[in-house]
């Protein structure tokens, strides 16, 4: 298989000589191309500090992380801008949608930041749109739209790119039972019909169930990991809860 992602010995310290915090500890892991990988762990374990190394935000101490043949530990401000914005498709909580903008227009930013051609902008957000069922509110505002519409319009702007990873930080977080339902039914879509290679952090093991591998992360440690193989969603589901059991903890940290 290819791989998109490799994480190899990663460690991330924060503080200073008397008071030092490990947050991740001697972390290694692959991702391959076309792969939908969740992450899961109780607070304070780590999981969100790997997300933020893995897509730029934050640094590691120690290790490397690479992505689609790109050692990122090693790149300066200017190459990390731009493999930031060539090879990373990113999914917040938030949405992180503009409000003056139309979705159509917003999903047209990541494009134009990249110095695509007007010429091709509107068939590549066409596609994108039909893909993930919001082609019927590509001319509304964010404010007259629902909040699982977002979510769907910041997903179009994450993968309309083409990006090498697509990290996906609590996406269903904001949205009711519904709205998280049909979000992750376009995320398989996604993952199954364009090979999108999705790595998503969750608390919550009903989205994590979409996965088809889990990675679980307790005290800055992978301390387990389950793969779905030909398990239905609901069997998967079932698996997970036996992990979180195992983990220990308050549960509500973790679903």
């Amino acid at each position: 298989m290819n791989n998109i992602l490799k994480v190899e010995k990663i460690e991330k310290y924060y503080g200073n000589k008397e008071s030092v915090t490990k947050a991740i500890d001697n972390i290694s892991f692959n991702v391959d191309k076309g792969e939908f990988v969740g992450i899961m762990g109780p607070s304070g374990s780590g999981k969100t500090t790997l997300l933020n190394c893995i897509s730029t935000i934050d640094t590691v101490t120690t290790g490397d992380i690479i992505i689609n043949n790109n050692n990122i530990t090693k790149l300066k401000s200017k190459k990390l801008e731009e493999f930031r914005r060539n090879e990373l498709g990113f999914i917040f909580q938030d949405f992180n949608l503009l409000d003056t903008l139309t979705a159509r227009e917003n999903i047209a930013l990541a494009l134009t930041i990249q110095g695509r051609k007007p010429s091709e902008i509107n068939g590549l957000i066409d596609k994108v749109a039909s893909n993930l069922d919001i082609t019927g509110v590509l001319n509304k505002y964010p404010y007259q739209m629902s909040g699982g519409q977002k979510q769907r319009v910041a997903s179009a702007r994450a993968i309309v790119t083409n990006p090498s990873l697509i990290l996906a930080d609590e996406p269903t977080g904001a949205l009711d039972s519904k709205s998280s339902r049909l979000l992750l039914e376009c995320f398989e879509k996604l993952n199954e019909d364009l090979q999108a290679t999705i790595l998503m952090v969750t608390h919550d093991a009903f989205t994590a169930s979409y996965a088809h591998r889990i990675l679980f992360i307790k005290d800055g440690k992978v301390f387990n990991e389950l793969i779905r193989g030909s398990d239905s969603r609901k069997e998967f589901f079932k698996r997970i809860i036996e992990v979180v059991t195992l983990l220990g903890g308050d549960s509500n940290d973790v679903f």
